[in-house]
């Protein structure tokens, strides 16, 4: 979203987590958390999707997608969604959808765990090797923290068009593709009226339709 919004040109290499494509020496040795996306850029590597756009709107300040005056309140809003991404989305989505679509063999989780040295995504994982599957207490905290951080945002949104205001920013990009994964892993957002309108408001958007329809019309088919 953010490269369409920029109008910047990219060469794009789709990886297919179904079938363990990001499982590899060579992606791994890309990015050592395995995780999609990366962006190379001049030969230098940013991983984290959240650090990549906040990246690209620095090296490439025209339009800019920052919060005029409130720069820090921005970047608050990346962070937050960055943080909640393993401990209440990841748990949320495999629980409700991909759980068993994901399942690893034991060959693949042998390989993930050579791999994989971040210590809580390889917690994660582990709580959903073999036959596990997550607990009521993972669910039941997943929950409490997306109850938590929505609110937050339904806040934000009650009198603005955008989570900045009236200012479209990066705030807003980090925020809607977590908001059209859990809509389509039935998300209960009819309690939250600010982020359904502002949800809709991202349907006329090119950046929107090409950084994320286009990829998946719709996760719930997933």
């Amino acid at each position: 979203m953010t490269l369409v919004e920029k109008g910047l040109p990219w060469t794009s290499h789709h990886l297919d987590l179904k079938l363990k494509e990001n499982i590899s020496d060579a992606y791994f040795g890309i990015n050592p958390n395995g995780l999609v996306p990366t962006l190379i850029d001049n030969g230098v590597v940013h991983i984290e999707s959240n650090d990549i756009i906040d990246y690209l709107d620095e090296t490439y300040p025209e339009p800019s997608l920052r919060a005029a005056g409130n720069e820090d309140g921005m970047l608050e809003w990346l962070r937050l969604a960055a943080s909640i991404h393993v401990p209440a989305v990841k748990p949320y989505v495999y629980a409700t959808k991909m759980q068993k679509k994901l399942k690893k063999t034991a060959e693949e989780q042998k390989k993930y765990d050579e791999l994989q040295k971040n210590v809580e995504l390889k917690s994660f994982h582990a709580k959903h090797a073999g036959g596990s599957e997550f607990g009521e207490k993972d669910i039941a905290r997943a929950h409490e923290i997306l109850e938590e951080c929505f609110t937050k945002l339904e806040n934000a949104l009650r009198d603005c068009n955008w989570i900045m205001g009236d200012r479209f920013t990066l705030a807003d990009i980090s925020w809607i593709p977590l908001h059209f994964v859990l809509y389509g892993c039935g998300y209960p957002f009819e309690n939250y009226p600010s982020i359904s309108r502002w949800a809709a408001a991202f349907q006329d958007k090119e950046s929107y339709r090409d950084g994320i329809l286009k990829w998946c019309p719709d996760f719930s088919k997933v």
